[in-house]
């Protein structure tokens, strides 16, 4: 774990060490023995001068005083660090407490700051030692080659003297633990355990050493046990154990029987053969007949020595040592005088580190065997003098006097020892066995004696020898020792196949036939004498029971039972219960023997008056026999019928018993034997209708005793010995857990049902689980005692003492949290069917219960006190994982969790200690996860560590998404009181941060993050490391934590770099585990690149892009001084010169590669019996979503509704059919687990895929573009789309992967076309590209993708359209890579460029890529266009639209028309074009004030912009005319819905972005329009036709035309509207359109109209309006001005140009010469009124009589001049840009910015785009304005040509065939001249009406010549030779303006007539 700074000496490097031996030695791990070697070779010294610190020196204090003001250089840090004083001061005193140096003592106190609080500094000085001694134990023990040799022998330890160091160690120890009691080190709360471990682990290292001590360490051991001391009990400590146990193993030789291979080298190495010195010394030592302090420990040494002496004079090798041998007899008696056996019971097993070493067990089992098996004879003896004795006792007993003092009891304390020994058996290790032999072969697989199970073969010797002993001695028993014989048989039956044995010895043995040895009736230990007894009792008892008036009950006449009696009757039904207890057999064989029937005679004595002790033993046996189902049934009833006629009298006795007796007595053995049998009957099941009959049937009598009886009253009793009141809290607590455990809330349990009893119907109980949540979910007096139980709980457990009852305290109270935490689990369903039944019960929910207020403290700490369980999770694992279980429950809760955080800060002590406790269980090294539930008590507790962690991270990760403040802020160690992003995060112990949950989450995650192997946790515990990912990446998710979070995780942990190194993580045991784990790191680290982009911390997201892109392969990993993984790989290919090629796949890719596509789907089930739609029913019906959001089936509950299912099935062929149902039921079951197991990896991939996707586009948006060069970047998309493809494309890829897979593709496609084409803005153009391939991206690659993408199109087939539509995106991206950029229009292209030159040039990359596209799309045919064109026609709304302008893209590129075809012959486009009448309706929705869904007006757009491509080939206009386009749209209505534009002012969208209803009006209009342009464009040769039927639509039409054009408010949007209207107007009024329409009056009316409203238009564009539109433009939207005016002005010259030329057109149609033209202008060279009286003239002149009248000729003039005037203006203008275009590099930076400033949004836009960006944008700028000015100057040209020749017509008719007339004529002049010629009286009419010119005088001819004359003059005729030069001849229409400037002029100076 990275700490910031080095760690200390005396505790980190020790601590690896044994990290390493563990590795090595316990693990096996092969790695690890290299690094062992080099560790050992490093730390020999700490071996040999085992625990000698650094000394201090003066200098060294010196140095760490002026730490507070100077600061001190910390190894691991820059610069040196100042310190506070305080630590200084901790620092001497710890200096001083350890006698280490100044230095040390500070590196430790610095470490333990960083982990939390500077107090465990001491700890870590213990735990370094720990480390040491715990290393060396290892090693010792794995030395002598029993697992394999390390390299190191014995002598490099031992030879130095290290026995001796640590016996003076020992001795020192036990001082320096006073001394460090007196210092009282600053409150070590929990230390004190580890400083005993610390002291009780040097001895082991000795306790293995086995049998290599020197003769010199041996005597220093025994000299050191001489002076030993025992505890006030008696019983050794376990140092002192652990000492005596290593002198014993140095004594032994029992190994040497095993026969193992290697027993000749062992014999080599065993001094006690090689060396005679040795032996004479210890025995010497030994006989010594100076006592001992503890005599008993003598006597045991003393054995230990006869023994071995007894055993190597049965060697070969031991005649050498006759002379010692001799006297083991003597040493035997020696021993057996110092009462050996009393001191091996009491000293030694009462001991607690006794039981938990496996060595020790195994010694004291060799010691007490080989006395037997080595000594027969001192056995014998033995017996023979009980014998004795027990005659002895005899006779005084029948003599009266006292039995005499001196008798000696050692085979009674030897009996006691074996039982006692014996019936602990911790390990399982059933040593016991060696006592029985088989004495038939016994058909038993599983035996497993200590001859390995071959019951055919000869037993070993000494199993012989045990086996006649266990057998002999219960032979013609003594009296006296019965009750000791009897013990030792209980621990002797002690395991499953134990009691098999003694349960057939004491069969055997009361065996009245020839079998029996001694042919005696029977022994006295016998099934046959036991159970005779039994009954002989319950007769004599049961005839004086007492009278039912309970005043007997007081002193029950005790005459039947002596004392004695009572011991052998305890010590009997104690063997009894072991027995049944271990072995099933026995059970049944005993319950069924018709004469013992033991059940039957044990009740009967119940009801007996038998002190309750007795009663105690006879309940626990019941307990014992009712573990099988069959004997629990009949139990039940016996219970409830103990008497006949009446009921619950046990239940009753039971209670006066209670309160009478137990209570005076202050002892409970009935009571907790009740309890116990309670607990026993209820695991099995509860019978439905127990007490049926006599009482109202159910379990409720019973739960009301425990209640009220039991539990209730219990902390008031009074209690002999005090451990009782846990006992039976415990015991009782114990059967409420099991009953509310299986117990599940019904409907049927909230309706009160009633029963039928002795003819009356009374209300039925309920069941007892219902009962206890109901309890529990009210203020009830149980819950109170619970939760007051909890509080007692913690705070014993608080005092780290022991006290009596411990154990049953701290069982008690996890059966309080089991109670609470399945309430929790269970009040959602109870309080939902509660809710349902609408019965009167009222409950509150229990996490509100908690909150209540203590009556204890007064304060509501119910819930702190739950979570103070966490900080002893080490020495109470399962209460703390209940903890966190339930306060993950209660955190779901949002309104909770701001109480709980109060509650855990309200106090500094408890919160710091809360937080310890969940630091503590996450930090715990030794949770293990996924190990099956064994039968390992510590694998046990390693799964529930585990199991705890997941619970607490659960709970951090439930709190993180509630609102502040929350817990998980709390742990995690954020501000609560303040706001949350102004937290600090620092390493802990800096600035007096506590370690946090934070900090013990990174340390799990970082452990091995520096190794090559990566991080160990997403190994060994994938799930625990999944949940910390998520923590983390949640925090930086969240907008108040992520900043403070993602600072730290930067700058003092490294955290993503070093994790995302090691992607990816791959598990074969656990796929989605590890998926789930690289989402979170990715998606982590798609917000750090996002952030540091952000923030411009371009190095940190530069070191991530390249750990993420590179494919070279990265050095850095040889920071930490291990060589890195890359040094090994890259020596070798150092010097064979691989390295410029050899590239690594690049890390986004081989986290792609561990996605696996594929996913094997379960096949249906195969079902006989039931129905498979309908199993799928309750399948679906049993789903849930569970906590990670996944969709899965409740397995549990299935199986209960399944074999609901069954059971209810009636009649005999469903019980025969039974066990073949139960397999398809499992087999069901099965599937289903299976089919959740692929839903949670679907759901796995699918999250880890979108988590990369997200990667990969927050790399190539967000990071600046400058950190991938752009032909890197290229690649990079490349490498992605391809491999992507790839995979998608294979055969087994799941769909459900493609719609994230296809969203991915769209992105990159978006940046590849991005890319390329900014990279052909900033090349020099595509000259050299066409050779090479386009951009950096060669062209095959291009066309590998453009492949790829088709064929995903292809193979999702008819579903999948949404999908599809990512892929049309994609592909419209794709296809515009070979789109050509916009060019300057630099006006000179026509003069340089022939027809023929533009044919013959080379062709440029575009189009060439452009062609190679359309040939791979037109490869795959007409598949491709079905499965477009459908997805065209109809389906989603945005698949349509994409897939138009996928079609819309493809035909504008496809010159041979082939889609063209396909579209006209499938049909496809006659369905476009009919759609459009449907579309009417919805059109005419969207326009009515309020919008409804804008959907179908984009559709609409995308409709028309794709039949506007089709119109733009001749072929596909006419296509378009035959389909009956123009008549669909004649018949739409919603051309006529105009809206009113003021009305809809309010309803506005204020956000801008619902376009108005005008707005969306003319986004209806404006396509038809631009269609019916493009149409009458295109069709050229049949012109007629087109505009014909466009003409009808005007005339259908046309008073919504015409109120267009009589707009009054000429915006940006309307001009638009009345440039395309004119240009159409212009286009039909062509010659030979009219005739085609059959003329008739009113579509006569509406063409004139149109043309007056067209003549006024001009009358506002040309003259008053204009300026005045512009600066409207300019003040609407200041920002965009510029494009804006730009846009308008188009829009002007267009409109003006396109009536202009209808004008012209008009002129044209009615004759080609002038004098018979019609006159369109009056005979007014007078300019309209000037531009600043514009607005008056306007107003004054309403619509009406502006209308009426027909515009002069000025208007024509007014528009010459200012056109030409335009001109000048727009040619200077593009001039200008041109010239800027081509020096663009030299532009000033401001000029630069302004150019941008149109193309940026968003205020100081500019200022943060880069100075490459900036150039860009502004070529694209002055593109812009080039093309714009090149097409006004079109426009402007075309202006002035037809107002020339306008104004020529005009001039021409007026001033040369124009006859005056006199004022009374009314008619026009020459109208009977007109009439002759024209010969149509209908025409004249029209004409004459139709141009409103009333009378022509003389007089305005003449004005008319004088008027023109003047404007237009010199100037003006130079000016348009000009233009004419400028412009027109370089669009080679020679002199058209030259031609008509001299006619004019010409007709102007010819004398007035």
């Amino acid at each position: 774990q990275a700490t910031p700074f080095e760690v200390p000496h005396l505790w980190g490097p020790l601590k690896e060490l044994w990290e390493t031996v563990e590795g090595a030695v316990l693990r096996r791990q092969p790695e690890s023995v290299h690094l062992l070697d080099l560790q050992l070779k490093k730390h020999k010294p700490h071996f040999v001068s085992l625990f000698k610190n650094p000394a201090k020196s003066a200098e060294q204090r010196e140095k760490v005083r002026k730490a507070s003001t100077e600061g001190i250089a910390i190894q691991g840090q820059q610069g040196s660090r100042l310190l506070p004083e305080q630590l200084l001061t901790e620092a001497f005193i710890l200096s001083d407490l350890f006698d280490i140096g100044e230095l040390a003592a500070l590196e430790l106190l610095l470490a333990a700051a960083f982990m939390g609080s500077r107090p465990l500094a001491v700890l870590l000085y213990w735990d370094g030692k720990f480390c040491v001694a715990n290393s060396l134990r290892s090693l010792i023990q794995s030395r002598q080659g029993k697992t394999f040799t390390l390299e190191l022998s014995g002598e490099l330890l031992m030879s130095q003297g290290l026995t001796k160091r640590i016996l003076s160690l020992v001795s020192e120890i036990n001082v320096t633990r006073e001394f460090e009691r007196l210092q009282k080190e600053r409150g070590l709360g929990n230390e004190k355990h580890r400083k005993e471990v610390g002291a009780k682990c040097f001895p082991h290292s000795l306790s293995c050493c086995q049998s290599s001590l020197t003769k010199d360490d041996t005597l220093a051991l025994i000299g050191h046990l001489e002076t030993m001391t025992a505890e006030a009990d008696g019983s050794l400590d376990s140092v002192n154990l652990a000492l005596v146990m290593a002198l014993l193993y140095c004594l032994d030789v029992s190994f040497l029987e095993q026969g193992t291979e290697d027993r000749e080298d062992l014999l080599q190495a065993l001094p006690l053969l090689t060396e005679r010195q040795y032996v004479s010394a210890v025995h010497s030592r030994l006989m010594d007949s100076q006592p001992w302090k503890l005599p008993g420990l003598q006597a045991v040494c003393r054995l230990a020595w006869a023994l071995a002496l007894r055993a190597l004079s049965q060697l070969p090798q031991g005649s050498a040592l006759v002379e010692f041998t001799e006297a083991d007899e003597a040493l035997a008696d020696q021993a057996l005088l110092g009462d050996v056996f009393l001191f091996m019971k009491e000293g030694m097993l009462g001991c607690e580190s006794c039981g938990q070493e496996e060595f020790y067990i195994r010694r004291i089992h060799s010691l007490i065997t080989d006395f037997l098996a080595l000594m027969p004879v001192k056995v014998k003896q033995l017996r023979n003098r009980a014998d004795e004795d027990a005659r002895l006792v005899h006779m005084s007993l029948q003599m009266g006097s006292e039995p005499p003092s001196s008798l000696r009891k050692d085979l009674d304390h030897l009996m006691v020892l074996i039982g006692e020994f014996y019936s602990k058996d911790i390990f399982g290790l059933e040593l016991g066995l060696e006592f029985w032999c088989p004495t038939e072969s016994l058909q038993h697989t599983s035996l497993q004696g200590s001859y390995l199970g071959m019951a055919l073969q000869r037993p070993p010797h000494k199993q012989v020898v045990l086996s006649k002993f266990v057998r002999q001695m219960g032979d013609l028993l003594p009296s006296t020792l019965y009750i000791s014989y009897l013990r030792m048989l209980k621990g002797l039956a002690n395991g499953p196949q134990c009691a098999h044995y003694c349960f057939s010895l004491l069969k055997t043995n009361g065996a009245p036939h020839g079998d029996n040895i001694q042919g005696v009736a029977g022994s006295p230990v016998s099934w046959e004498h036991f159970f005779h007894s039994l009954m002989l009792y319950h007769e004599n008892l049961r005839r004086d029971l007492p009278n039912p008036d309970t005043s007997h009950y007081r002193h029950p006449p005790l005459r039947g039972i002596t004392q004695r009696e009572l011991e052998g009757l305890t010590a009997f039904l104690q063997l009894l219960t072991t027995i049944v207890t271990w072995s099933e057999n026995a059970r049944l064989a005993l319950c069924e023997h018709p004469q013992w029937t033991p059940v039957v005679v044990m009740l009967g004595l119940l009801q007996c008056s038998v002190p309750p002790v007795l009663k105690g033993e006879l309940l626990h046996c019941l307990a014992a026999f009712g573990k099988s189902p069959e004997i629990a049934a009949s139990l039940w009833q016996s219970l409830e019928y103990t008497q006949p006629n009446e009921y619950l009298t046990f239940i009753l006795g039971s209670q006066v018993e209670l309160n009478e007796i137990e209570s005076s007595c202050e002892e409970y053995p009935l009571t907790r034997a009740f309890c116990q049998l309670m607990s026993t009957l209820v695991e099995g099941s509860l019978p439905v209708n127990l007490g049926a009959g006599l009482r109202v049937p159910g379990f409720e009598p019973y739960l009301t005793f425990l209640r009220d009886a039991v539990f209730l009253p219990f902390p008031t009793r009074a209690y002999r010995r005090p451990a009782e009141k846990w006992e039976v809290a415990d015991a009782v607590l114990e059967v409420f857990h099991k009953l509310l455990r299986d117990y599940e809330p019904q409907p049927s349990d909230f309706v009160q049902e009633m029963v039928e009893l002795q003819g009356e119907q009374v209300p039925a109980h309920k069941p007892p689980g219902h009962s206890i949540m109901f309890h529990l979910l009210n203020d009830s007096p149980m819950l109170a005692l619970c939760l007051s139980l909890l509080e007692e709980g913690v705070r014993q457990l608080d005092t780290y003492a022991p006290f009596p009852g411990k154990k049953q305290l701290e069982s008690a109270v996890l059966h309080c949290l089991c109670l609470l935490d399945l309430a929790l689990q269970k009040e959602v369903m109870f309080m939902d069917l509660l809710r349902e039944s609408q019965a009167s019960l009222l409950v509150s929910p229990l996490e509100q219960l908690l909150q209540g207020v203590s009556p204890q403290t007064r304060r509501a700490d119910h819930i702190v006190n739950i979570a103070r369980y966490l900080y002893h999770s080490s020495s109470n694992p399962e209460a703390a994982f209940q903890s966190a279980k339930i306060l993950r429950h209660i955190a779901r809760y949002p309104n909770i969790q701001m109480r709980l955080v109060g509650d855990f800060t309200h106090d500094q002590a408890v919160s710091e200690k809360l937080m310890a406790g969940f630091v503590e269980c996450l930090d715990n090294d030794e949770a293990e996860e996924g190990i099956e539930k064994g039968d390992d008590a510590l694998k046990k507790i390693a799964r529930i560590q585990h199991e705890t962690q997941i619970h607490i991270l659960n709970l951090l990760i439930t709190s993180l998404e509630l609102k502040t403040p929350n817990l998980a802020l709390y742990l995690l160690g954020y501000e609560v009181k303040k706001p949350v992003s102004s937290t600090n995060l620092q390493d802990p112990g800096v600035l007096g941060c506590p370690r946090s949950c934070l900090h013990a989450i990174l340390s799990l995650l970082q452990r091995g993050s520096e190794k090559r192997s990566g991080p160990l946790l997403s190994r060994q515990a994938p799930h625990l490391a999944e949940l910390c990912y998520q923590v983390i990446y949640q925090l930086c998710a969240c907008a108040d934590t992520s900043g403070p979070t993602m600072r730290y995780l930067r700058t003092s942990q490294d955290f993503l770099f070093s994790h995302l190194q090691h992607l990816p993580f791959i598990l074969p045991s656990n796929q989605i585990a590890a998926l789930s784990q690289m989402s979170w790191l990715m998606k982590t680290a798609a917000i750090e690149l996002r952030v540091t982009s952000l923030n411009r911390q371009r190095s940190h997201t530069q070191r991530l892009v390249n750990l993420l892109l590179d494919d070279q392969p990265h050095t850095q990993h040889a920071a930490d001084g291990e060589s890195g993984m890359e040094e090994q790989t890259r020596s070798v290919s150092g010097f064979l010169h691989f390295d410029t090629v050899s590239k690594v796949r690049r890390k986004l890719l081989s986290v792609l590669d561990a996605i696996d596509f594929s996913q094997d789907v379960p096949e249906l089930l195969q079902l006989d019996f039931f129905e498979r739609t309908q199993i799928e029913q309750v399948i679906s019906n049993c789903e849930h979503v569970n906590e990670q959001g996944h969709t899965v089936c409740n397995v549990k509950l299935l199986h209960r509704v399944l074999v609901a299912e069954v059971n209810a099935l009636q009649g005999m062929a469903a019980i025969g059919q039974r066990p073949l149902l139960m397999e398809e039921v499992n087999s069901i079951l099965q599937q289903v687990v299976e089919r959740n197991r692929v839903r949670r990896s679907l759901s796995a991939k699918r999250h880890a895929l979108q988590s990369w996707r997200s990667l990969v586009e927050t790399l190539l948006t967000a990071c600046p573009a400058d950190l991938i060069p752009a032909d890197d970047r290229q690649l990079i998309i490349r490498d992605l789309l391809l491999d992507l493809h790839d995979k998608v494309l294979s055969e087994d890829a799941a769909g459900e992967l493609m719609p994230i897979v296809a969203g991915a593709v769209f992105t990159l496609t978006a940046h590849l076309s991005q890319s390329v084409l900014s990279e052909q803005q900033q090349g020099a153009g595509l000259e050299g590209a066409a050779s090479s391939g386009f951009a950096s991206i060669a062209n095959s690659a291009l066309h590998l993708i453009l492949r790829k993408l088709l064929d995903f199109i292809l193979c999702t087939g008819g579903g999948f359209q949404r999908l599809r539509a990512h892929l049309y995106g994609s592909l419209l991206y794709y296809l515009q890579i070979a789109q050509k950029p916009e060019e300057p229009d630099t006006l000179q292209t026509g003069k340089w460029k022939s027809m023929w030159e533009r044919l013959t040039a080379p062709e440029d990359g575009f189009s060439k890529l452009q062609r190679e596209n359309l040939a791979i799309i037109e490869s795959y045919g007409t598949a491709l266009m079905e499965v477009v064109c459908r997805d065209a026609c109809d389906g989603h709304e945005i698949g349509r639209m994409l897939a138009l302008a996928v079609l819309d893209r493809i035909l504008s590129i496809d010159r041979q028309n082939q889609w063209l075809v396909y579209l006209c012959n499938s049909g496809y486009l006659r369905v476009l074009v009919e759609s459009l009448r449907q579309d009417d309706a919805t059109l005419q929705g969207l326009l009515t004030p309020q919008p409804p869904l804008l959907k179908p007006l984009y559709i609409y757009e995308s409709k028309m912009a794709l039949l506007t491509r089709v119109a733009k080939t001749g072929q596909g206009a006419v296509e378009l005319l035959r389909c009956g386009l123009v008549s669909q749209l004649m018949e739409c209505q919603v051309f006529d819905m105009i809206p009113d534009s003021d009305a809809h002012r309010v309803m506005r969208d204020q956000s801008g972005f619902i376009p108005s209803p005008l707005d969306r009006y003319r986004q209806i209009l404006l396509p038809t329009l631009r269609l019916f342009q493009v149409i009458l464009t295109s069709t050229t040769t049949n012109h007629q036709q087109g505009a014909a039927q466009v003409l009808q639509w005007l005339i259908v039409h046309a008073d919504t035309i015409q109120s267009l054009l009589r707009c009054q408010e000429l915006s940006m949007r309307a001009l638009q509207e009345l440039s395309l209207l004119t240009g159409i107007i212009s286009k039909t009024a062509l010659p030979g359109t009219r005739l085609k329409v059959k003329s008739n009056p009113i579509s006569n009316l509406s063409s004139l109209l149109q043309q007056r409203l067209c003549l006024s238009l001009l009358g506002r564009l040309a003259g008053s309006e204009r300026e005045r539109l512009l600066k409207q433009a300019e003040m609407a939207a200041p920002g965009e001005s510029a494009e804006r005016r730009e846009e308008m002005e188009v829009a002007m010259q267009q409109v003006c140009a396109n009536i202009m030329e209808y004008c012209q057109t008009l002129l044209l149609q009615s004759s080609a010469q002038a004098q018979f033209s019609i006159c369109l202008f009056g005979p007014s060279g007078g300019e309209p009124a000037g531009r600043d009286a514009g607005r008056a003239d306007l107003s004054s002149t309403l619509p009406s009589v502006a209308y009426s009248r027909a515009p002069s000729l000025g208007l024509v003039l007014y528009l010459l001049k200012n056109s030409a005037a335009d001109f000048f203006r727009f040619h200077q203008s593009h001039r200008q840009s041109l010239g800027k275009l081509q020096s663009l590099e030299q532009l000033p930076p401001e000029e630069l910015k302004e150019l941008c400033q149109g193309l940026v949004s968003g205020p100081g836009g500019v200022e943060k785009i880069s100075s490459v960006q900036r150039s860009l944008l502004a070529k694209r700028r002055l593109v812009q304005l080039i093309n714009n000015r090149a097409k006004l100057l079109a426009l402007c040209s075309y202006v002035i040509e037809t107002c020339l020749f306008v104004l020529w017509r005009h001039l021409e008719y007026y001033l040369l065939y124009c006859t005056p007339t006199d004022p009374k004529d009314s008619l026009l002049p020459g109208v009977s001249a007109y009439r002759s010629r024209l010969g149509d009286g209908e025409m004249t009419e029209r004409l004459s009406r139709g141009l409103g010119l009333s009378r022509v005088s003389q007089q305005d001819l003449d004005q008319l010549q004088t008027e023109m004359a003047t404007g237009f003059g010199e100037a003006l005729q130079r000016k348009l030779l000009e233009v004419e030069g400028l412009y027109s001849q370089v669009r080679s229409r020679y002199t058209f303006i030259q031609a008509l400037v001299r006619r004019i002029r010409g007709l102007l100076r010819q004398p007035k007539s």
